[in-house]
């Protein structure tokens, strides 16, 4: 029978494979990234959220700056 190693099996032999003095730093780095795409994630989320309540409307790029150069004069 063959099994699939999850993900996480995965990356630990990873990190046993790089010099003991680069682990802790990619582990650093790999939590560093996981936040960044939890923070993303619950952006998107709030996102998706205020679409599906009819909160966003169309944006007009060409109207904003024009809106932008009249309010600067």
């Amino acid at each position: 029978m063959v099994t699939m190693k999850t993900t996480t099996e995965r990356a630990a032999e990873a990190l046993d494979l790089l010099p003991e003095p680069m682990r802790e730093p990619m582990v650093a780095y790999i939590l560093e990234q996981a936040e960044k795409y939890r923070v993303l994630k619950k952006m998107i989320d709030e996102g998706i959220a205020d679409v599906e309540a009819g909160n966003v409307t169309d944006w007009n790029f060409e109207e904003f700056l024009r809106k932008a150069r009249l309010s600067a004069e």
